[in-house]
């Protein structure tokens, strides 16, 4: 009769490397949110209206009802900020690197999918990002988790457990659209993601998972405003 631990190792393994091949090219994971763990600064009276996404939404969301979201095919990008505490994980010296980087990445993103104005008129929508908190990942630590083969088993048996990777980075972002004229919300998000199992995240400096975050934001809105305003998907 085959021992007990052994059947309950042989299963870990075996969910472990199942894991693995799952999230081996995803570069982040949505992490849980809830409203009490938001700070709101950026989306104000609206945090009262943010509900749970589903599946492949973010993690709180407002839409406004009866948009008429084809009116719209441009985007002016307001200056990314920072609205963290002072006593955050981000050292002074790589937060504006890191906003910098997002504004860039907004701006490349949606620039495939609408034509980025600076000044406000007809059909264009405002979008307002701040980010709100940001971790970084622990280097050596994560390139060994990531990359050693044993210890990347561990690493996903270890996401089993506690739903993340270890060692990994992640971070959190509030944004708003509004109609550039009235002022309107047209929709707000308010979303945390963690660095998930991709090998090459081993490889990145401390604020990768960050950035890979940023990218996945601003490849998300690009997608999902481009297919609400061309009346392809409904939000």
């Amino acid at each position: 009769m085959r021992h007990p631990s052994k059947r309950i190792v042989k299963n870990a393994v075996v969910l472990g490397l199942g894991t693995l091949l799952l999230t081996a090219c995803t570069a982040v994971q949505k992490a849980p949110i809830t409203q009490t763990s938001t700070n709101c600064g950026l989306i104000g009276k609206y945090c009262d209206k943010l509900t749970p996404g589903g599946e492949g939404q973010m993690g709180l969301r407002y839409v406004r009802p009866n948009v008429n979201w084809t009116q719209y095919n441009k985007i002016m990008i307001a200056p990314v900020t920072y609205w963290g505490s002072e006593e955050a994980k981000i050292p002074q010296s790589d937060r504006q690197t890191l906003i910098d980087y997002f504004q860039q990445s907004l701006k490349e993103n949606l620039g495939k999918k609408f034509q980025v104005v600076d000044e406000a008129g007809p059909g264009v929508m405002t979008l307002t990002v701040a980010l709100t908190d940001a971790e970084s990942a622990t280097p050596v630590l994560r390139s060994i988790s990531m990359i050693v083969p044993q210890a990347r088993l561990l690493s996903s048996i270890s996401r089993l457990a506690t739903g993340t990777f270890p060692f990994v980075g992640g971070a959190q972002v509030e944004a708003k659209l509004e109609d550039s004229v009235s002022g309107q919300v047209l929709a707000a998000i308010v979303d945390k993601r963690l660095g998930a199992g991709s090998a090459t995240a081993g490889f990145q400096w401390r604020w990768g998972d960050v950035q890979s975050a940023m990218d996945f934001w601003s490849e998300t809105a690009a997608t999902r405003l481009s297919g609400w305003t061309s009346g392809k998907e409904k939000p």
